[in-house]
């Protein structure tokens, strides 16, 4: 005995019963068979287009999106390094004004004239070549070479900071001033005729005009070695600088500092007067160096104090 299956596909028969339709109705009304197939054409056709531009509208939109995160990734490191450069910046400026500022002093200590060097303007500048833009690496680099350039000058003026603060510290411990303000000196040091006309008399130092009163100034840093009176030459100060030195500002009316005072060039440290062996106001002014009484013009030097014919005592 045999067995037969028959399987049969609906679609395929509804297709099929689709097809002898429209063979019959092309048989018995051409151009409506057209038209019906015209307008399943219309209908499949527009179908996919819509599916290929719903398609087409996602893909960009994706694109757009991954286009928006590498934007924003972009900018996110542009701002880094932007960040990163104005750290630099500063960095810089802190150095310029530190070098400013050591500039200033350095010109001070060395007593250049005021605008000889102008540490807060800007230096001009000029070029006639063509302006480009500048890579970020050059601008780097740039930034490197400036930096190191500061870092020098400043290791240069701080050498040459040290130099000066130690030639001042010196200087200030040199009896190198005079001890009156706007004086002249009436008695110069060594061999002269006494002034009481007693014949001849060493004189150890020099002699300032001065009225009573008047400052009388320490020439140097230093200390305040003995304040007090002394036989023959009044109320005395003296004042030990180092290094060997000491001076005595004798004949004074009234002292205003006393024994272990520290004193600096400049600074008052009697009033000008007549006591002791005097014949007027007048200030008298000796420089000992290592325990020797020496000629104080040496220090004075420059030969700015004039020098009048005139004894005092």
């Amino acid at each position: 005995m045999s067995y037969k299956f028959i399987v049969r596909n609906p679609r395929g028969n509804h297709a099929n019963g689709l097809v002898e339709r429209l063979q019959a109705l092309a048989t018995r009304r051409p151009a409506a068979a057209l038209a019906a197939v015209l307008g399943t054409g219309v209908v499949l056709g527009t179908g996919v287009g819509v599916a290929i531009g719903v398609a087409s509208a996602q893909h960009t939109e994706a694109r757009l999106a991954d286009q928006q995160r590498e934007l924003e990734q972009v900018k996110r490191q542009s701002q880094q390094e932007i960040n990163a450069l104005a750290a630099r910046l500063g960095e810089l400026q802190a150095q310029a004004n530190r070098l400013n500022a050591l500039g200033e002093r350095l010109t001070e200590a060395g007593q250049l004239e005021d605008g000889e060097f102008d540490f807060q303007g800007t230096p001009g500048q000029g070029g006639a070549g063509i302006a480009r833009d500048m890579p970020r690496d050059e601008l780097v680099a740039g930034l490197d070479e400036v930096q190191q350039q500061f870092e020098t000058s400043g290791r240069q003026l701080g050498v040459m900071e040290s130099l000066l603060f130690d030639r001042q510290l010196e200087n200030n411990t040199l009896p190198v001033r005079s001890p009156v303000r706007r004086s002249y000196i009436t008695s110069s040091f060594g061999n002269r005729a006494d002034p009481f006309g007693r014949g001849r008399q060493f004189h150890k130092g020099i002699d300032f005009d001065a009225n009573v009163g008047d400052a009388v100034m320490s020439v140097a840093d230093g200390v305040v070695s003995f304040a007090g009176s002394r036989s023959g030459y009044g109320m005395t100060i003296e004042v030990d600088h180092g290094n060997g030195y000491v001076t005595r500002y004798a004949h004074n009316s009234r002292l205003t500092v006393k024994a272990g005072d520290l004193v600096r060039a400049g600074e008052q440290v009697a009033k000008a007067g007549s006591t002791g062996r005097s014949t007027g106001a007048h200030v008298h002014f000796e420089v000992w160096e290592n325990g020797r009484v020496v000629n104080p013009r040496k220090f004075l030097g420059d030969g700015r104090a004039p020098v009048a014919k005139r004894g005092r005592g």
